[in-house]
């Protein structure tokens, strides 16, 4: 029995304490096991019905890289962003361009690593707690057992099928998986997830601190204060955008609610950005008042 086909089969039962009539014997048809090509081994429409199932999953955006992603967006549209618009307070555009590039590339480099750093801390602890979870299948097996009726418990399915499975699944070598999957709720990371998840930050932190730095390359070498105006209107629409297509993605894209949403999304963007970059501003004025008062040549006139 695999593990896919279990979920087929629990997506079938609702929480609420509804009836339905499952024929176990055909239930055991198919063996457990971690691949999904097992699911083929079931008859006729079950096996249409978990290969159709297993193709509506596959066209799901991973979560996972859609949340790197949004990281790596989040931080390059505010930071990067913040940083230009103080720059932009000395009036010289080179010292604009070549100071945002290099922050934007250090603080691509340093999301990228963060990302990888923390993906394989995830890899190592699923590692752990797959091992404790075989250590505990076979010295405690009757604890385990429990797990998996716990696990069927609230699908009101049969007693009597809930006791057949659970005597099935406890006897499968992938009986670790099967817990790490329905009862720790965790995932097998891929072994790519690493990789992916540094690149994909890393990119969404260039690409997204990019944005507010392209009206410096069409100014003049003095011209910082009128390029920094295109640069605030761009990332208005570009945070707000940002925040919109944020929200939606998870709330829904249509319906008034999941619409005003996305625009307080948005707005909660701009708001984020527009501090951080005047913040930034005020405080390169400061330091810049600072040195120009605590200079020997203002003391001495």
């Amino acid at each position: 029995m695999s593990l896919a086909y279990l979920k087929n089969l629990l997506s079938r039962y609702s929480r609420l304490s509804e009836t339905y009539s499952v024929d176990s014997e055909k239930v055991f048809q198919v063996p457990f096991g971690k691949e999904p090509c097992d699911v083929e081994l079931v008859a006729g429409s079950e096996s249409s019905e978990v290969r159709s199932f297993l193709q509506e999953k596959k066209k799901v955006v991973d979560a996972r890289l859609v949340s790197d992603a949004i990281i790596g967006l989040s931080d390059g549209m505010t930071v990067p962003f913040a940083l230009t618009a103080g720059l932009s307070t000395l009036e010289d555009t080179n010292v604009v361009v070549f100071g945002g590039l290099a922050e934007l590339i250090a603080g691509a480099i340093s999301m990228g690593l963060g990302g990888y750093l923390g993906a394989k801390s995830e890899e190592q602890s699923y590692q752990a707690s797959l091992k404790e979870t075989r250590e505990q299948a076979v010295v405690h097996p009757s604890s385990t057992a429990a797990m998996i009726s716990d696990i069927f418990d609230p699908y009101d399915l049969p007693s009597t099928l809930v006791a057949d499975l659970a005597a099935h699944i406890s006897q499968s070598p992938n009986l670790p998986y099967f817990l790490m999957k329905f009862h720790h709720a965790l995932p097998e990371p891929s072994e790519s997830r690493a990789i992916t998840c540094a690149i994909t930050i890393a990119l969404g932190y260039f690409v997204g601190g990019f944005v507010p730095l392209l009206p410096y390359f069409f100014v003049g070498p003095h011209e910082a204060f009128y390029a920094l105006r295109w640069s605030v209107a761009t990332m208005v629409v570009a945070l707000f955008l940002f925040g919109y297509g944020k929200t939606c993605f998870v709330s829904g894209w249509r319906g008034s609610q999941n619409i005003r949403r996305g625009v307080i999304g948005g707005l909660q963007m701009v708001l984020v950005g527009g501090l951080a970059a005047g913040s930034a501003m005020v405080l390169v004025k400061a330091f810049q008042s600072l040195a120009s008062s605590g200079s020997p040549d203002d003391k001495h006139d």
